[in-house]
């Protein structure tokens, strides 16, 4: 069995500090989703009372300068403190429970990205800047509220001649980071953490290698640590993109297939099924070579995966929690669905005495490509 649990829950307007225990005592559930590729967001419900220091404490903040309420939650586990969710307040409502004679306040938002959303810049130019240039002025406006910028080059960086072509914003920062990533087969996300009031805003390719998470056990008695498990295998989703790359001397249009396994998407198992879809991407000819290289490798990616699972665990039971964007090893599940996965998203659901998630898993092959894999993390 696993070591006590630990919630701890900061809130501010900028800067999260430690609530009161009053509003942590009324707090009844949360409950946080994290994908890899899109935003993260959370929900937390709390008992409201006529008298409640809630009242006082969202009025205060809806009144301060900056009408921000910024939330953090961390969970200690084993002596370890992992931060779950940073982001800030888009809405709560209140729902009267006239039985109980009191009413629930459930507090929704998203990660920091959501700060990237509040403000249209469309206009603001960028001379002679290259994308990922672009990304870290604008992930630099918001150093103030700890987003640490984790921006990734791009292969052949697409530079605009200032007389020629001037490239300006046209959305929110959110929006045009997004389209920047797109345009490159990069994907942004925050992850929140290491430490309390910090988050790494992440700005590249979709990278599927790294240090495996604790494993996963089914059917191994003592030893099973998933309360529920269902793999579905869907060779009919893998495709094989086609980029054209076009010879700026001969104008010739030269095809070029991208296998579903690439360098940032290594094989996880011993057999890849063969693509049984041929997807031309006629855009990218247009672009330059490493824009469409990287774009077709995008796809790639998004498509090789032939093998979903997903599932439920209790944290308690694992002993750590299972976090999104990373690895993870599986054992018991037979020949075919054992070995490692990458984990596509992962929702955390919190009761007082009660930690539970549910997971997706995916991979692109079948059988272990290793002989082992580690019960424990590195």
């Amino acid at each position: 069995m696993g070591s006590p649990l630990f919630l701890t829950l900061l809130a501010g307007t900028g800067v999260a500090v430690p609530v009161p225990k009053p509003l942590i005592d009324a707090l009844t559930s949360a409950e946080v989703t994290e994908s890899a590729t899109g935003r993260s967001g959370f929900q937390l419900t709390f008992t409201l009372a006529n008298n409640s220091i809630l009242q006082t404490f969202f009025l205060l903040a809806a009144s301060s300068p900056i009408p921000l309420l910024r939330v953090v939650l961390m969970a200690t586990f084993g002596g370890l403190p992992q931060i779950i969710v940073d982001g800030i307040v888009l809405h709560h409502e209140v729902v009267p429970d006239a039985m109980k004679g009191s009413s629930k306040l459930v507090v929704t938002g998203e990660d920091l990205s959501a700060l990237m959303n509040l403000v249209d810049f469309s206009g603001l130019p960028y001379p002679g800047m290259s994308p990922d240039m672009r990304v870290l002025m604008i992930l630099g406006k918001y150093a103030g509220f700890g987003i640490v910028p984790e921006v990734i080059p791009v292969a052949i960086p697409d530079i605009e001649v200032p007389l020629v072509k001037m490239p300006s914003q046209k959305s929110t920062d959110l929006t045009y980071v997004q389209q920047l990533a797109k345009e490159n087969g990069y994907v942004f996300y925050m992850t929140p953490g290491p430490l309390p009031g910090t988050s790494q805003a992440y700005w590249g390719p979709q990278v599927r290698i790294g240090i495996p998470q604790q494993c996963l056990n089914v059917n191994l008695d003592a030893w099973t640590n998933v309360e529920s498990l269902n793999f579905r295998y869907q060779p009919q989703n893998s495709v094989l993109p086609i980029v054209f790359i076009q010879d700026p001397l001969s104008k010739m249009v030269i095809p070029i297939p991208i296998p579903p396994v690439t360098p940032f998407n290594p094989p996880l198992g011993l057999v890849v099924p063969i693509p049984q879809k041929i997807e031309p991407l006629n855009d990218t000819a247009k672009l330059q070579p490493g824009q469409a290289l990287m774009q077709g490798m995008a796809r790639a990616v998004e498509s090789a995966d032939v093998i979903t699972g997903e599932g439920t665990l209790d944290v308690l039971r694992y002993g750590q929690v299972l976090r999104a964007r990373s690895l993870v090893g599986m054992r018991g599940a037979g020949i075919a669905f054992d070995g490692l996965y990458y984990v596509d998203s992962t929702t955390h659901r919190l009761k007082p005495g009660e930690y539970k998630q549910s997971f997706v898993l995916k991979r692109n092959a079948l059988i272990a490509n290793t002989p082992v894999v580690p019960s424990f993390p590195f």
